[in-house]
């Protein structure tokens, strides 16, 4: 679509009746997000837009503007600001509501009480170290890998890239095996919007035992590093910090995984004989979360050219600010100033060891099985709907077939193979037999 000419909503947008929002949900907008993106931006740098039925939001689409919003501390995060949800506007049981709506994390926090909060995750996440990470990456990895590197044909998100992310994280936070299997099940549920608050109330709920297991018993993991810190967070402030921890860094981490990959087996490979090209190229074009970080102007204010109101939702657009930047600037694979990270004092704190993750998981896939392709034509690939995520339903890939590989030979730490029997209701709920027991058992065969 040419921005310049007169702007033209894509099928099946409201925005074809007068004074309609645009909605950031449903399939027409996940097939083709750059179309809409396109269009909203003819309303300057904000526009309006719905991301679910009645949700109301000014989206943010600039990149000067995002990155104006992100850092300018007259906007908040705190979500008890939010108007339309405590006036009652925005219907209680939205999809939405369990992810925007306030928690006592350091991501709804302002001021002195987030720079509290958020130096105690950013502190315990820099303890993680690297070769610990790609060591924790590669044994997972090679695990998922064996499970379909027989059949000579794999779905890449369910069996790989939806996986990896939740089973590095376990270990890296000293989940025991029980515990850890509820928190992948929650964690999915939360973010498919596939009975979004009783996932969240299991995921809080698993997080709760972790803490209390971590208070007796803690290891070296990022679990007991926030614990001990200096920051002296109360239990309660310890399952909101990990269950931020473990949700943000899981769901946008399967979503780069998936995303790269999709990049590399849709381009040219020589392009991306380095990794990291491939997921740089994969931030600017197409980044995990789409849109997202939520902020309320603290009064009514002048932004962006527009009027807008005290505790008014305001969401920025990661991929249409950092899509219309790379239409106007000299863009390439060296440049990493896209906003797929966030900016300002929220950025994400786990841009390193998540850049790490997607960097041994994508390596080592193709390079075990480096004759996998597409197999299906690129069109025919469809894509999750909902307003805050880039999330492929599926990819799948065909290959040579191979012996399951063997595994790798350094387990993870005993202390994170402890199982317990006292939820076996939640257990079945999970699903049947856990994932990660499982994995922890095959690392000790």
């Amino acid at each position: 679509m040419n921005v310049h000419s007169a702007p033209v909503p894509p099928p099946g947008c409201p925005a074809h009746d007068p004074g309609g929002r645009v909605p950031l949900y449903g399939p027409d907008f996940a097939a083709d997000p750059q179309a809409y993106y396109d269009y909203l931006r003819h309303y300057g740098p904000t526009a309006p837009v719905e991301l679910a039925p009645g949700v109301e939001a000014t989206l943010v689409t600039d990149y000067t503007a995002a990155l104006n919003l992100l850092r300018d501390p007259a906007f908040r995060k705190d979500a008890r600001q939010w108007r339309d949800l405590h006036s009652g506007k925005v219907p209680e049981d939205s999809p939405v509501v369990p992810l925007l709506a306030y928690r006592p994390n350091c991501m709804f926090a302002d001021g002195a009480e987030h720079q509290r909060l958020r130096q105690a995750v950013t502190e315990s996440m820099t303890r993680i170290d690297s070769r610990h990470l790609a060591q924790i990456t590669e044994q997972v990895s090679a695990y998922l890998i064996a499970q379909f590197s027989a059949r000579g044909s794999a779905d890449l998100m369910a069996d790989y890239a939806g996986q990896l992310p939740l089973f590095v994280f376990n270990e890296l936070f000293g989940c025991p095996a029980e515990i850890g299997d509820r928190v992948l099940f929650g964690i999915s549920g939360m973010f498919d919007g596939v009975n979004a608050a009783e996932s969240a109330q299991l995921l809080h709920g698993a997080v709760g035992e972790l803490v209390s297991l971590k208070r007796d018993r803690p290891g070296d993991d990022v679990t007991s590093w926030l614990m001990e810190h200096e920051a002296d967070l109360t239990d309660d402030e310890m399952v909101h910090q990990l269950s931020l921890l473990l949700g943000a860094g899981a769901e946008p981490l399967r979503n780069l995984i998936g995303n790269t990959l999709h990049r590399v087996l849709t381009h040219d490979r020589g392009a991306y004989q380095d990794v990291r090209n491939a997921i740089n190229d994969t931030l600017w074009k197409n980044p995990p979360i789409a849109n997202f970080a939520a902020h309320y102007p603290a009064d009514d204010r002048m932004y962006a050219g527009r009027q807008v109101s005290a505790g008014q939702l305001m969401m920025v657009s990661f991929a249409a600010a950092n899509t219309g930047m790379a239409q106007t600037e000299d863009h390439h694979a060296a440049n990493r100033a896209s906003l797929a990270w966030s900016a300002g004092p929220h950025a994400c704190p786990s841009q390193r060891p998540a850049t790490g993750i997607t960097v041994t998981a994508v390596d080592n896939l193709l390079g075990r099985l480096p004759d996998i392709e597409l197999a299906v034509p690129a069109h025919l690939l469809t894509w999750r709907p909902g307003p805050f995520h880039r999330a492929l339903s599926a990819l799948p890939v065909r290959f040579g077939a191979v012996q399951a590989v063997g595994r790798p030979t350094a387990p993870v730490s005993p202390q994170h193979t402890t199982t317990r029997a006292e939820h076996p209701a939640e257990q079945r709920r999970a699903g049947g037999p856990g994932k990660w027991t499982q994995f922890l058992a095959w690392l000790r065969k």
